[in-house]
């Protein structure tokens, strides 16, 4: 069971507000200012009639634009499709958020896909551009060490 939903939406730059203004146009905003927050920030934090959250990142890098590529479809209940990034972009998502609730995520996604079957070449590709723009290159180190510990208890 999931406290919100986390989106993706390929907004590139430029064009941010065309698409905020009308998300707000449907959604109420969860925090004061939502707009110039989700402009500054590139996150829109709304939320659903439901009361459920809904963080929408409003993406633009060209490695966000690979991990919309490489989604895949998947049908939870018939006549529900939902696109889903893979489980290694995923990874290099939360660990690139470096927050304890993203990093027990990424234990989460690590032991479900089981640590030999996910594809740590492409992970440490990826994640090691964003760590080094965002001068934490210690994210991909506690990658590697979770990793390394993972696949101790998997034998």
């Amino acid at each position: 069971m999931t406290m919100d939903v986390d989106l993706s939406l390929l907004t590139g730059f430029g064009e941010e507000e065309v698409f905020v203004d009308e998300l707000l146009r449907h959604y109420a905003g969860r925090i004061p200012d939502t707009k110039g927050f989700a402009l500054q920030n590139r996150v829109l934090l709304i939320k659903h009639s439901s009361g459920v959250g809904i963080d929408i990142a409003l993406a633009a890098l060209p490695f966000e634009e690979c991990v919309v590529d490489r989604s895949v479809t998947i049908e939870p209940e018939t006549g529900c499709a939902v696109r889903i990034c893979t489980a290694e972009d995923l990874v290099v998502m939360k660990a690139f958020a470096n927050r304890d609730i993203d990093w027990h995520d990424v234990r989460g996604v690590i032991v479900r896909q089981g640590p030999s079957k996910m594809d740590w070449s492409y992970i440490q590709q990826e994640l090691a551009p964003l760590c080094e723009a965002k001068e934490q290159p210690e994210i991909l180190d506690r990658l590697i060490s979770l990793k390394r510990q993972l696949e101790a208890v998997d034998g």
